[in-house]
C-alpha cells in the first residue's frame, strides 16, 4: 500500500513535467511570420502627366530596350519576361508587369496616369532523376538490370516578388525618358499662313510703252 501510494504522485509529477517540456519545445519551434505592413506606396508606383496608352507604351519601350520579351501589351497593361543564368545549374526568370490607371476620374481635364510596376523572380534548379534499365524476356517477363542512369530536370525552387526600391527607381526613370521622347524632336508649332488679302499685293512691273514715229506736217499759213 505504501509503495502504491508513493508511485501515483511520482507518475503524476512525471506526466506534468513531460507536458511542460513538450510545450516549451513546441513554442521554441514556432515560426514568426510578419504580415504585410502596407505602409509605403512609392516603391511600385509613379504618377505621370500623360494618358494611360502613352504611359504603357513608354513602359513597353523601356522593357524592350533592356532585353525583355513582351508577352502582353495594350492600353493599360504591359508584361514582359527576361531570363538570367547566374550559375551553371541555376536559372532565373523575371516577369515584369506594369498596369496604367487613370488619375482624377473621367471628368478631370488634366491628363494624369499612375503606373503600378511589379517584378516577380522565379528561381529554377537542376534535379537529378534516377532511372533503372529493364529488359523484357519472352519466357520470363521483365528482368531488371543493375544498370542505372540519371536525367536532369529543371524544377522551380523559389519564387519571390522583388521589393528593392533602387530596382524600380531605375525602371521608372527609364520610363520617364521614353515618355518625354528624344531631345530636340519636339514639333515646333506651325504658324498659320497669312491670308493673301492681309498683305498688299505686289503689282507686276508695267511693260514699257511702245512708241511710233509721227511724220511732221508742213507749217500752214
Amino acid at each position: 500500500m505504501t509503495f502504491s501510494s508513493l508511485r501515483a504522485p511520482a507518475l503524476l509529477l512525471g506526466l506534468v513535467s513531460a507536458l511542460v517540456l513538450a510545450g516549451c519545445g513546441s513554442s521554441s519551434r514556432r515560426v514568426n511570420y510578419e504580415p504585410e505592413e502596407f505602409g509605403s506606396t512609392t516603391t511600385h508606383t509613379r504618377n505621370y502627366e500623360a494618358t494611360e496608352a502613352q504611359t504603357c507604351e513608354a513602359a513597353r519601350r523601356a522593357l524592350l530596350s533592356q532585353g525583355y520579351m513582351i508577352t502582353a501589351a495594350n492600353a493599360d497593361l504591359v508584361t514582359g519576361r527576361k531570363s538570367f543564368q547566374p550559375a551553371a545549374e541555376v536559372h532565373v526568370e523575371v516577369e515584369f508587369r506594369v498596369v496604367c490607371a487613370r488619375e482624377g476620374g473621367k471628368a478631370s481635364k488634366q491628363q494624369s496616369t499612375v503606373a503600378f510596376a511589379t517584378a516577380l523572380q522565379d528561381r529554377y534548379g537542376i534535379k537529378k532523376v534516377n532511372n533503372s534499365a529493364s529488359l523484357g524476356v519472352g519466357a520470363i517477363g521483365s528482368l531488371s538490370l543493375p544498370f542505372s542512369g540519371s536525367d536532369d530536370a529543371m524544377v522551380k525552387v523559389a519564387s519571390e516578388t522583388l521589393t528593392d526600391e533602387r530596382f524600380y527607381d531605375r525602371f521608372f526613370a527609364l520610363l520617364d525618358r521614353f515618355l518625354e521622347g528624344p531631345e530636340g524632336e519636339a514639333e515646333a508649332p506651325v504658324e498659320a499662313e497669312t491670308p493673301a488679302a492681309s498683305s498688299p499685293a505686289t503689282a507686276p512691273a508695267a511693260a514699257p510703252a511702245t512708241t511710233f514715229p509721227v511724220n511732221s506736217s508742213p507749217n500752214r499759213g
